[in-house]
């Protein structure tokens, strides 16, 4: 079973101490981040982020600001950026992609996870969602992984981004949403999963899905208190554990 997360971390501007704490709290074997520190020294920051949270940096360039940071428990296999297709006026956007390997009862299943940041424009990030689907299949495909695809979508359930992917992967919390636990604001306000803003979150705009051929186990966030959420940064995390079927296993 492996356990990815997703956090848009704000470019670190927050209060780090408390976002390594939620960072710990996750327990992630795989940590795709957004907004990832971009300005001069943005290596030598995310190195120091990723250490001080027991991680490795495994996969992401500077520009568009995201990156995978991954475990000890977990074994890189290969890590690329990619930047995406740039629109005129808008921010420059990118993905990046880890394929990790992780013993399971003896058994190595592989995933290729992606890290994403779509825009706040609706046709780039309708657009890049359609990009990112074959180069992240790509990957899982060269290494014979199943895919995962995590990040900030900048759009709400229902949109268009989201029927895109669902028409291909499993949304984890819709996957789970009867037993697990809730993110954010609970209930049945439309409310339940929220990831946006941090301190009173309102909007689902933060999630992970999951190729055929796996199971989400579990999809939740960080057992920390709600102070340490509001001040780590901007978004909550969200965190799955993921495995595959036993009849993929098989």
């Amino acid at each position: 079973m492996l356990r990815v997360a997703t956090y848009n971390v704000r470019g670190l501007k927050d209060d780090r101490r408390a976002l390594v704490r939620v960072i710990r709290a996750l327990r992630p074997d795989v940590l795709c981040l957004q907004e990832a520190p971009r300005l001069p020294g943005w290596q030598r920051e995310r190195r120091a982020l990723a250490r001080a949270a027991g991680l490795s940096v495994a996969a992401g360039g500077r520009v568009g600001g995201t990156a995978v940071l991954t475990a000890p428990a977990v074994r890189l296999l290969g890590g690329r950026g990619h930047r995406l297709r740039w629109f005129a006026g808008l921010e420059w956007r990118s993905i990046a992609l880890a394929v990790v390997e992780k013993t399971v009862d003896k058994d190595r299943e592989r995933y290729a996870v992606c890290s994403a940041h779509l825009d706040l424009q609706a046709g780039a990030r309708l657009s890049h969602a359609a990009q990112i689907v074959p180069l992240l299949e790509l990957a899982a495909r060269e290494f014979g992984a199943a895919p995962v695809l995590a990040g900030d979508l900048n759009e709400t359930p229902g949109g268009p981004v989201w029927r895109l992917l669902g028409g291909r992967y499993t949304d984890g919390f819709s996957a789970v949403r009867g037993a697990a636990p809730r993110i954010g604001a609970g209930g049945d306000d439309g409310r339940a999963g929220a990831t946006y803003p941090a301190r009173v979150p309102r909007v689902r705009i933060d999630a992970i899905f999951t190729g055929p051929g796996l199971t989400v186990a579990s999809y939740g966030g960080a057992d920390v208190p709600a102070e340490d959420l509001a001040a780590a940064s901007d978004h909550r995390p969200v965190v799955a554990e993921i495995a595959f079927t036993p009849s993929v296993r098989a």
